[in-house]
């Protein structure tokens, strides 16, 4: 039986009933993770990332011998040598 319905409109959209919003906690902007569970689906709410997060899955070692003093230097000499009057 099923518990909820849905019309697919002919753009591919679906309206979510109330009480599986409010479940998600999604609102306007929420984005909705869809995954395949053998003859299922299940939808989720995406989890959410800060930008470190980001970072060390992008990054995930800094460069041998590199600090974060000596990449602030190499920054500071490259927008002296940048911007440096003519």
């Amino acid at each position: 039986m099923a518990i909820a319905q849905s019309k697919v409109t002919a753009e591919g959209r679906i309206s979510i009933p109330l009480w599986v919003r409010r479940k998600l906690s999604a609102g306007p902007g929420s984005v909705l993770e869809w995954e395949e569970d053998g003859d299922k689906i299940v939808i989720r709410r995406a989890g959410r990332f800060s930008s470190e997060d980001i970072h060390q899955a992008l990054f995930p070692a800094t460069p041998k011998g590199r600090g974060a003093a000596e990449l602030t230097e190499g920054i500071r000499r490259y927008a002296r040598k940048r911007y440096a009057r003519r």
